[in-house]
């Protein structure tokens, strides 16, 4: 490849644009009060950032289609309209072993590959039992331990691709990018997409009789702790965000390194880092798992992330509502530290 001796390092430039920007809504609030009005302008902001989002959403006309018992769990195969020709796919996954009560719910959100079946344990059509995979089947892990659980499947991904990707024979090629690419293109972002879905999903759950509507979390690894981190920023039903293999900074991760589009909000650094949207969630619960050898969300740039998300939540008066788990591993869910403090924070 032509370089010659010149230096032709582009992300000279990029990483200097970034050093140079003086974020709008950078948190630096003094006390309670501003912490308050700066959490509320920055929420406005990102919802316009990622394209909006309606203020009163549209019928839902759910359905359930199929109900299937595996032995400690019920699954209920459902459809449900997030806006106008928007289906999304989703599975209902019920504990059997208890009983009239209402049971706190986790909102369960898969990152790239073959859909909602690499955290419900759906491969070649057969329901497994081995935790397989980066995501470890982490929406049966969240029924196991007495979670009502509602799995997503993400629009992109799976059954919610386009007709010639469906047709592939390829269960992991996305319609990820071109989707995402159309979004932008009408000013908008996958993310609000993504967001509008969970934010339907909640619609929905608040029509089952089984569900403690003040105990709602959302659990996601990868591109679905993009998704949970994001709506739980701007959905304050949400009461616990748990965060896989996402959180760091948006200079050393989406900012410096290839990722795919649906990452992406046109201008976001104008206004705020990573850290600082993790203030929104504030002083509702977020749980953070990051690996040691994540290759694209590097290790020390989310221990800082972490260190500044910190220090938010305790100007918020909510310093034990943050907390966070590092473990020996790559791009993965993990969940030991998540699922425990899960269980003391619902």
């Amino acid at each position: 490849m032509f370089r010659e001796n010149i230096d032709f390092e582009v992300l000279d430039y990029t990483n200097n644009r970034y050093e140079n920007l003086k974020p709008e809504l950078s948190f630096s609030a003094k006390n309670i009060h501003q912490a308050h009005s700066w959490q509320k302008h920055l929420r406005s902001k990102l919802i316009d950032l990622i394209g909006g989002l309606p203020e009163k959403r549209g019928k839902l006309n759910s359905k359930v289609i199929k109900i299937e018992d595996f032995g400690t769990y019920i699954r209920e195969t459902i459809l449900f309209e997030s806006s106008e020709k928007m289906k999304v796919f989703a599975f209902l996954l019920l504990p059997k072993f208890i009983r009239n009560e209402k049971l706190p719910v986790i909102l369960c959100i898969h990152g790239h590959g073959r859909g909602v079946n690499d955290i419900v344990g759906i491969e070649n059509e057969i329901t497994r039992n081995n935790f397989d995979g980066i995501h470890k089947d982490f929406a049966i892990q969240a029924v196991n331990q007495g979670y009502s659980v509602l799995a997503i499947e993400q629009l992109g991904f799976g059954r919610r691709r386009i007709h010639d990707h469906l047709d592939s024979g390829n269960e992991s090629l996305s319609s990820c990018n071109l989707l995402s690419g159309t979004a932008l293109l009408l000013g908008e972002t996958m993310i609000k997409w993504r967001v509008s879905d969970v934010m339907a999903a909640i619609d929905y759950l608040e029509t089952r009789e089984e569900v403690d509507l003040k105990r709602i979390a959302i659990m996601g690894l990868s591109g679905g702790g993009t998704t949970s981190f994001f709506t739980a920023a701007v959905d304050e039903r949400i009461k616990l965000a748990i965060i896989s293999g996402y959180f760091c900074t948006f200079r050393d991760s989406i900012f410096n390194i290839n990722h795919c589009i649906d990452n992406y909000i046109p201008g976001i650094l104008k206004y705020a880092e990573m850290y600082d949207i993790a203030g929104l969630i504030a002083p509702r619960g977020l749980f953070v798992e990051s690996a040691t050898n994540d290759p694209i969300f590097p290790i020390n740039a989310t221990k800082y992330a972490i260190g500044r998300a910190e220090n938010i939540f305790t100007s918020f008066d909510s310093a034990t509502s943050f907390s966070y788990e590092i473990f020996e591993g790559q791009h993965e869910f993990y969940g030991k530290g998540a699922f425990k403090f899960a269980k003391s924070f619902l």
